[in-house]
């Protein structure tokens, strides 16, 4: 009856929470940003490791029973290693989009549209070669597209122009699938549904991961009962940035009433109200 927990460097991994809320209303929440610590995706491997291990450590000392790896940096450097050594199923972003790429495409090249770090960490593009082969994958950088997220550009021309400049060579390559691999990225899902066509499958990383979190936790016995009562949501951050409340509800598709932060080097706890 344990919540499940769910971590990422900021607040991408709200889209994550969102998806697993919508497909598991009866279970318990508990979201914790590293937002003191952000980016991971310009840090090298070693930190990641010990920042996630930290992250997955405070989110069991709440009596987790699952820890869902929401940062694509995290789970492409840390994931084995958090397996190894933390004591409740770990579950990461990264092999649920590939899994669901692999039966949506339809035997053309497979995309992947994502962070600097996440693209050079090249796991993505592993995981589909092992299956599909090097030449049917192609890999792009898509840094710009987190900041016009968080400052809310959804429907702005300014991102529809940076989307096509992106994920043109992607169309023009004629990939029948594209990976959007990043938690930020399910926010423009309409925007680059219209830029790639009706041909090509999006796979949202984020809808992806709350499956196969769903399927892990049946497997091991661990749902709540379905028709029980709604589950709670609880959020902690290592910092609380400027404008949480307006970004992260709008991640969210939810209001969120409160946060709590915490220092995870000295664990220090604060409750606050989310707009402060």
């Amino acid at each position: 009856m344990g919540p499940i927990g769910v971590f990422d460097s900021g607040l991408g991994g709200l889209t994550v929470l969102r998806a697993l809320n919508e497909r598991l209303p009866a279970e318990d929440l508990v979201y914790f940003g590293d937002t003191a610590r952000l980016p991971y995706g310009s840090k090298g491997g070693r930190t990641v490791r010990i920042f996630a291990r930290q992250d997955s450590e405070f989110l069991c000392s709440l009596g987790v029973k699952m820890v869902v790896v929401a940062c694509n940096t995290a789970s492409a450097f840390a994931l084995g290693y958090l397996e190894d050594s933390i004591p409740v199923p770990v579950l990461g972003v990264i092999r649920p989009g590939v899994e669901t790429a692999l039966r949506r495409t339809k035997g053309g090249p497979v995309g992947v549209i994502a962070t600097r770090g996440t693209i050079t960490s090249g796991r993505y593009q592993a995981a589909l070669a092992a299956v599909i082969g090097e030449d049917r994958v192609l890999a792009r950088e898509t840094p710009l597209l987190v900041p016009l997220v968080e400052e809310g550009m959804i429907d702005h021309t300014v991102t529809e122009q940076v989307v096509e400049q992106y994920v043109s060579p992607l169309r023009e390559a004629g990939i029948d699938t594209l990976i959007l691999g990043c938690t930020h990225y399910p926010l423009l899902k309409d925007m680059l549904a219209r830029a790639m066509g009706p041909e090509v499958a999006l796979v949202d990383s984020a809808e992806a991961l709350a499956e196969a979190a769903a399927a892990k936790l049946a497997a091991a016995d661990l749902l709540r009962p379905a028709d029980g009562p709604a589950g709670k949501l609880s959020f902690w951050l290592s910092d609380l940035p400027w404008k949480f409340k307006e970004i992260g509800e709008r991640f969210l598709g939810r209001s969120i009433s409160s946060v709590e932060t915490v220092n995870l080097d000295e664990r220090e706890c604060d409750t606050r109200p989310a707009g402060q």
